[in-house]
């Protein structure tokens, strides 16, 4: 393993995902959005609810997120859709000293990369205690409401933030989402989700690291830097 690590030691870009991944998928917040998202197209779309969870799970299938085949198909607004999916308790987060630690010991800059909006990604960094290592959060509203795995989006956030693929590395839960990082150069990192959707393209030889969760692995990734 340690030689695999190797691998990173020229890396100068750190992106991180932020639902399930930089903050565990153990502490059930997004599942409180799920559910959120639920009742937004249950009332939007005027269905029972049992419906609006079989169209949640479709749209995010077809594209990418359930808000991206709500504004295909729909005209939904997505500010309103974002705003009425994240008023959730953030409470469940605990800070993470061991998470804070590690990001401090990684040489170069840190990104999130999201298909959630900047007020949710700085509310669960605050949670964390984490948010001031991040330069950036690249969000869904800076990528035009066009969510991963869309490769543009991949492209939009290289371009912008002055990007070399072959010296950043992408960590995220979804591992369909680490296709076009890897297409692009990046090092990948599938953070183990548990759910059908998360697993799927994980087989596809696309994902260099895997590890059931973000920090202890990162905790380990640092001390071996310091030690390269």
């Amino acid at each position: 393993m340690s030689q695999e690590l190797d691998k990173l030691t020229t890396i100068e870009t750190w992106i991180f995902d932020l639902d399930n991944t930089l903050y565990a998928a153990r502490h059930n917040l997004f599942d409180q959005v799920a559910v959120r998202i639920t009742d937004f197209v249950s009332d939007f779309l005027e269905l029972e609810r049992d419906h609006a969870h079989t169209i949640q799970k479709q749209y995010f299938l077809d594209h990418g997120t359930t808000l991206n085949g709500l504004v295909k198909l729909h005209d939904c607004n997505p500010d309103e859709f974002l705003a009425y999916v994240h008023d959730v308790d953030y409470s469940p987060i605990p800070p993470d000293p061991e998470l804070d630690n590690a990001l401090a010991r990684l040489p170069g800059r840190k990104l999130i990369f999201t298909n959630g909006d900047v007020p949710h990604a700085e509310r669960a960094m605050e949670r964390l205690g984490v948010g001031h290592h991040f330069e950036s959060v690249f969000d869904i509203v800076a990528s035009d409401y066009i969510p991963k795995p869309e490769p543009v989006v991949y492209d939009v956030l290289v371009d912008l933030h002055g990007i070399d693929p072959t010296r950043a590395v992408f960590f995220e839960d979804m591992a369909r989402n680490l296709k076009p990082a890897k297409e692009r150069g990046m090092a990948t990192v599938w953070i183990e989700g548990e759910s059908s959707y998360a697993k799927a393209g994980a087989d596809d030889g696309f994902i260099d690291f895997r590890a059931p969760e973000l920090t202890p692995w990162l905790v380990d990734l640092a001390l071996h830097l310091e030690e390269t």
